[in-house]
């Protein structure tokens, strides 16, 4: 493997490739993007034997050596992990994550330097290092099922997706047996069972909700959420210690990311170059072939601008990174877009809509605790319009749960006073239900990424400027998302059960995908069945934009699954000579 060293002398050194001729910058396959399916894209292809180029904006960041506040004790954290309003100015948008503080906020773009544009409001949360958002993800990892890629062709919503479940099943397997995923397999046919390690176990607190849950609502299923954490020691990481600080680098490598995993997998084969601090400027169409000669970057170091020619590329930059480089790369003959006859790069943007449900406490089960901090929610699959439609939307939604026992910082907003009120407070309190709902989202051509026509970044690139609503179908599904939550708590005897809706813009839940979406027509969809674009045979793109709709299911899952299926798909066409 070649990486790139900390400044542009040794970055020539190290790489020797800058300010050499096109034998030099030519790769079998070439990634752009090394976060979620970027990582499992140069994984496979160096692992198939492809010499394989990975660019990434971002700075560099390898596994264990690049994780400054991963063993930091929470009393260490400067201020307290606040961010002081000053610095904050450079993060309005990464600020409201809730992920976001001092342990990890050098994971986060500052907005600051990366900045968009809103004509509707969008929360894009970005991490551009080596790694990606990998490094930050919820880990959730559910398949989708057929009544996912059914959807819109029983309904009449946008277009059929162009596989079905049988399809992709196999790439389920493969890629739960590679990264590891505990869970249980439940027998619940709207979310397909896997290849899981065990599960984490539930508290007590949860199994009595899932008992008075089933026995209520014979429909719904509380479960232990699919994890893509270790419960064991799993090809060559170690499993979780239950810390629950996973968002700063894991140096046991217990949850999967590219950093832990699949990069350095790559690099074993000796087949991986990775380039970071490379803004891909566009990519390079040759009109005669009409295939891709390369791509082209600018180094945010030195601002030079190089080459790099593949006989493949993958794009996985992110939905909207994605979008902007195809965008930006239009030619006479695809004036609005790379490979953009149809009409629909840019379009059906869909992201989850959530911050909705109920919480509750109980004051039973005092004499049961648990030990440490699980990172694992507890999970209610769709029930919701599932064989026939019986509400007044369509889809449906699910729930991520998390429980806990309430600790001495109680103190804070119970009144007290006196060494029995303090005494009482070291010991663990009421238990605590917390319920929110993910809702799937139709694709609307009118929910889009652009180009602004006037901003533009410090490399000279046009902002992409992000226009995204809710519906109604989403507003009416929202009211039955918290009724659901509220009678299910009830329903469980809690003490007490309040409701919330925080109505938040979307983007929120980072879910973004859908706008270079995949189908069987070229004249409605960008990719065909392969991730492979219609029109541009050796161009895949395997990250959320390929997505026809929005299951409420997390996507990551099927979004490494596809991309390993359509790597293999373009090893095959490569040895074919076909591509």
């Amino acid at each position: 493997m070649e990486k790139l060293a900390s400044d542009s002398t040794s970055k020539k050194q190290a790489y020797n490739i800058l300010g050499k001729g096109a034998s030099q910058n030519t790769y079998d396959a070439i990634v752009i993007g090394s976060g979620m399916s970027g990582g499992i894209a140069a994984k496979e292809l160096t692992q198939a034997g492809l010499k394989t180029l990975v660019l990434e904006r971002g700075r560099m960041v390898e596994h264990v050596k690049d994780y400054p506040t991963a063993t930091t004790d929470p009393w260490d954290m400067p201020l307290r992990n606040l961010v002081s309003e000053e610095e904050k100015k450079d993060y309005e948008i990464q600020k409201t994550l809730y992920l976001f503080g001092q342990d990890c906020k050098h994971f986060l773009v500052k907005d600051s330097e990366s900045p968009y544009h809103q004509s509707k409001p969008f929360m894009w949360y970005r991490g551009n290092q080596m790694g990606g958002r990998s490094l930050l993800w919820a880990k959730h990892t559910f398949r989708l099922s057929d009544y996912d890629f059914e959807a819109n062709a029983r309904e009449g919503i946008g277009i059929d997706w162009p596989i079905r479940y049988k399809d992709i099943a196999p790439w389920y397997d493969y890629i739960e047996s590679y990264i590891g995923v505990s869970g249980n397999n439940d027998g619940i046919p709207q979310l397909p069972d896997g290849k899981f390690l065990p599960p984490f176990e539930m508290n007590v607190f949860e199994k009595h909700l899932k008992k008075r849950i089933k026995e209520e609502f014979a429909e719904r299923d509380l479960i232990i959420s699919r994890m893509a954490i270790l419960t064991q020691d799993h090809n060559g990481r170690q499993k979780c210690r239950n810390r629950n600080l996973c968002h700063r680098g894991c140096i046991f490598g217990a949850y999967y990311s590219s950093n832990s995993a699949s990069l350095p997998d790559a690099a074993k084969t000796g087949n991986l170059t990775m380039r970071p601090y490379s803004i891909v400027e566009r990519l390079i169409f040759d009109p005669e072939t009409r295939k891709l000669k390369g791509v082209s970057i600018i180094d945010s170091e030195t601002g030079e601008s190089e080459e790099f020619y593949a006989k493949v590329v993958f794009l996985n930059a992110s939905t909207i990174a994605s979008t902007q480089i195809l965008l930006q790369s239009a030619t006479d003959e695809f004036p609005d877009g790379l490979g953009n006859s149809s009409g629909a790069l840019g379009h059906y943007l869909m992201d989850h809509h959530a911050s909705v449900g109920a919480i509750g406490g109980y004051s039973g089960l005092k004499d049961s605790f648990y030990y440490g901090q699980r990172p694992a929610s507890v999970y209610i699959p769709r029930f919701r319009n599932l064989t026939k439609n019986d509400q007044e939307y369509l889809r449906g939604y699910t729930f991520e749960n998390y429980t806990n026992r309430s600790n001495w910082t109680r103190g804070f907003n119970e009144p007290g006073i006196g060494a029995q009120w303090k005494e009482n407070l070291t010991k663990p309190g009421d238990w605590f239900a917390y319920f929110e709902a993910y809702g799937e989202t139709l694709p609307v051509f009118e929910n889009t990424i652009t180009l602004h026509p006037t901003r533009k970044d410090k490399w000279g690139l046009p902002q992409p400027d992000i226009s995204m609503e809710y519906g109604e179908n989403e507003l009416k599904m929202r009211k039955d998302m918290q009724s659901t939550a509220v009678e299910m708590l009830e329903a469980s005897g809690l003490d007490w059960v309040s409701p919330f809706d925080h109505q938040p813009p979307p983007g929120t839940v980072i879910h973004e995908m859908g706008t270079a979406r995949m189908g069987n027509d070229p004249k409605t969809s960008f990719l065909n069945k392969w991730n492979q674009a219609h029109e541009i045979k050796n161009l895949f793109v395997t990250d959320g934009s390929f997505m026809v709709s929005s299951p409420p299911q997390n996507p990551s899952l099927t979004y490494m699954a596809m991309t390993a299926r359509a790597c293999n798909y373009a090893v095959e066409q490569l040895k074919k000579g076909i591509l």
